[in-house]
């Protein structure tokens, strides 16, 4: 083959393939928010809500959901913290791994509970919380990822800062929780930030020194509802998705 046609069939070849790789980057980027692949439907993922209704929520210990929670292109978002409350799925989860995205306002404060139950006066009396929050601006010194009050991620020895992987407001944030009898994990974007064990001696001693060791049933239940607060600012959520992992 002469020189010439070398080079173009070289060049066609590149071209080809950088068209190959950007295509499935649009198309990664295009997937559809709010739905289950079908190797996530054959693993047991469950989607906790699909981008158009509020079904499978309610506010806690009530029924319905207040005005201050509405769905707005896809995402469920606390528009209204004065008239939203703290919101529980209808089902309830023991082991399990949850991921989510969410995106959260300028000083907003929210949050993840989950094993809660209504036995208790508010979500967090009986449901440990996964703190979400602007890191930047929000007045509560409990950041982003953290246990509330009981865990935290380690300082970076380089820096001499506490980890933190949150972006910031205005962009989303991917969230993995993991709870197990065995192990619980906090995620952030992809970066591990600390594990613990609920009911250990050191999950118990925390516990104790916390405001949380006035609360009898807290930490208590092995399963329990997942909770969204929607007290302290505007926060959006989507992909919100679930894998029981009770043994059978």
């Amino acid at each position: 083959m002469p020189y010439f046609f070398r080079m173009k069939y070289s060049m066609l070849s590149i071209l080809l393939a950088l068209a190959v790789v950007t295509s499935g980057r649009i198309n990664a980027a295009d997937a559809p928010v709010n739905t289950l692949t079908d190797s996530e439907k054959a693993a047991g993922w469950q989607l906790l809500f699909d981008g158009t209704s509020l079904n499978g929520w309610h506010n806690f210990k009530k029924e319905g959901v207040r005005p201050g929670w509405q769905i707005k292109n896809g995402t469920l978002v606390c528009v209204d913290p004065h008239n939203a409350g703290d919101i529980v799925t209808s089902n309830q989860f023991a082991a399990f791994e949850l991921q989510l995205d969410y995106n959260i306002s300028e000083g907003g404060n929210s949050g993840i509970i989950f094993h809660v139950t209504d036995e208790g006066g508010a979500v967090w009396a009986t449901g440990p919380e996964f703190q979400l929050e602007d890191n930047k601006k929000a007045a509560d010194p409990i950041r982003c990822g953290w246990l509330y009050a009981l865990y935290q991620p380690p300082v970076n020895p380089d820096t001499g800062v506490i980890l933190d992987a949150t972006k910031p407001v205005g962009q989303w944030n991917h969230i993995r929780l993991l709870v197990t009898p065995e192990k619980c994990v906090h995620e952030i974007n992809g970066v591990k930030y600390f594990e613990y064990v609920i009911g250990s001696q050191d999950f118990n001693d925390r516990v104790a020194k916390s405001k949380f060791g006035k609360m009898p049933l807290f930490a208590k239940s092995a399963a329990g509802y997942l909770a969204l607060q929607g007290d302290h600012g505007q926060v959006s959520f989507r992909n919100i998705k679930i894998l029981p992992l009770d043994k059978k």
